[in-house]
């Protein structure tokens, strides 16, 4: 699949596109935060309730209908085919939250691969596994954990990452199914009304609460029957033969967009939220609004010292401004490198430097500082013309320095 089918496979935005959709969020938003604190006092004792009762059908029972209280319902289908002497459950991943909702339907232990450990990995549900010592060492311990006898089912999610579950699968990887030679494929398939179920780089919290937001969130469970691994068949091999039958039940494609692709994407994603420029002082700084409330920590702050260059220099365009932030982390730097882009912007002869011939365009409708040539004729010397070029980079540079601290009313000392 293409970028457009990686696209449909996670949901960038958190609110709806559709005007009407919104429309009805907007009414339904002071009805949430109140179902939303109600959600959280009752949450707490949806917790204590789970940590005070042992591992029985009675306590699933009891948990399950608080966890309908708080929005979680769970419908399953063919629950008779759930094999209770299977070892290891294989399942499509959507949410923060799905290895609860198994939980609820049979005892399973999912171990926490990554991410928090101690408390908040008891505390979220997690089995908590030593994972220092690499990926192999922790499938020992997991084929160790399945063939001991008494132990409960392991649930695993072999795509690693979270989709919206509408368009496709993740290509699942090949460790899990080395632990044993049959597993129980559980086909997982999330809905909600008005919000998407997650957004790329949203921490469980934030899930958690948009999920006590949201009028209700309705998991459908479905059991398929144990597949068992062929003689002479590879651990990659037997993987798309799950991941296949798990698509055909979902409806969904099977694709071949590992846990790294996705990152990936999300990189480029959030380099591409940078706003374009445009002439005027008032849209550049909409622009830059637009830009600080869809980015992250690091890229607000990058936010914000681009709105100090761009007040030095105003028809820069933010994105070359931000470019240029990542890299140098410094306002003073990077005025100093425009300035110098701009300088060296006529000296390039055949005119294949995008980025100063921008630079210049930029420039071009902007009267020039009032700045007297550092030479008044062309250097004879190679030293003669170099030095011609430094003294014009430190007028400039003193004339944006200078504009600077005006617009932002530093005393020059503090700016060092």
């Amino acid at each position: 699949m293409e970028n457009r089918g990686i696209e449909d496979m996670f949901d960038f935005r958190r609110f709806p596109k559709d005007a009407l959709v919104l429309l009805l969020l907007l009414i339904y938003f002071p009805v949430g935060i109140c179902l939303m604190l109600i959600r959280i006092f009752v949450g707490v004792h949806v917790f204590l309730v789970s940590c005070a009762l042992p591992e029985s059908f009675i306590r699933r029972f009891i948990v399950r209908i608080m966890c309908s209280v708080l929005g979680m319902h769970v419908r399953t289908k063919n629950p008779r085919s759930r094999d209770k002497t299977t070892k290891l459950y294989m399942c499509n991943h959507v949410t923060e939250f799905d290895h609860n909702i198994i939980n609820l339907l049979t005892p399973c232990h999912t171990p926490q691969l990554e991410g928090s450990t101690g408390f908040v990995c008891w505390a979220r549900g997690f089995m908590e596994i030593h994972s220092a010592s690499g990926q192999g060492a922790i499938g020992d311990t997991l084929q160790r954990y399945c063939s001991t006898e008494g132990t409960s089912p392991l649930l695993l999610f072999p795509e690693e990452e979270t989709t919206n579950g509408r368009a496709g699968l993740l290509k699942f990887s090949s460790w899990p199914f080395s632990l044993t030679d049959s597993i129980q494929p559980v086909a997982l398939r999330v809905t909600r009304p008005l919000i998407a179920l997650s957004t790329p780089d949203s921490s469980w919290m934030k899930e958690l609460l948009w999920t006590f937001f949201a009028p209700c969130t309705v998991y459908h469970v479905s059991w398929l029957p144990t597949v068992s691994r062929q003689d002479g068949e590879s651990t990659q091999e037997f993987a798309n033969k799950v991941q296949e039958l798990l698509a055909g039940e979902l409806g969904l494609v099977s694709t071949k967009i590992t846990k790294a692709d996705k990152a990936e994407h999300i990189k480029r994603t959030k380099r591409h939220t940078v706003p374009q420029a445009s002439t005027s002082a008032r849209p550049a700084s909409i622009g830059l609004g637009f830009m600080v409330q869809s980015l992250g920590t690091d890229d607000h702050r990058i936010a914000k010292m681009a709105q100090q260059v761009k007040d030095v220099l105003p028809h820069v365009p933010l994105n070359v401004i931000a470019k240029d932030l990542s890299e140098t982390n410094c306002v003073d730097t990077t005025i100093t490198n425009l300035l110098e882009s701009k300088e060296e912007g006529p000296m390039e002869a055949t005119g294949t430097s995008t980025f100063g011939s921008s630079m210049n365009n930029s420039y071009s409708s902007v009267p020039a500082p009032t700045i007297k040539p550092a030479a008044k004729c062309f250097g004879r010397y190679p030293v003669d013309r170099h030095l011609s070029l430094q003294e014009r980079k430190e007028a400039l540079y003193n004339f944006a320095r200078r504009r600077y601290i005006e617009k932002h009313g530093l005393d020059q000392e503090d700016s060092h």
